[in-house]
């Protein structure tokens, strides 16, 4: 298990195999939001960590993350 902060904004999402979910566009609470289809744009505004939840993102607790670097945030089970 990981603790997520909003530092982790702007992050792709990444299962155990390594392919990307999405992209974290908020934290709160231990608890990431994930664009799941982020488009060009919304990956442009996810590099400068200008992200905001949307009605389609979904939800990981820290409990389902294994790492966090610099660029990702890997979970250790499939979602």
């Amino acid at each position: 298990m990981a603790t997520l902060t909003p530092e982790d904004e702007g992050k792709f999402l990444v299962d155990i195999e390594g392919e990307q979910l999405g992209i974290v566009t908020a934290v709160e609470d231990n608890t990431a939001w994930v664009d799941p289809e982020p488009g060009l744009g919304e990956s442009v505004l996810a590099a400068f960590g200008w992200t905001e939840k949307g009605e389609d993102d979904y939800t990981v607790s820290g409990d389902a993350v294994d790492t966090v670097t610099d660029e990702e945030v890997r979970v250790h089970a499939d979602l």
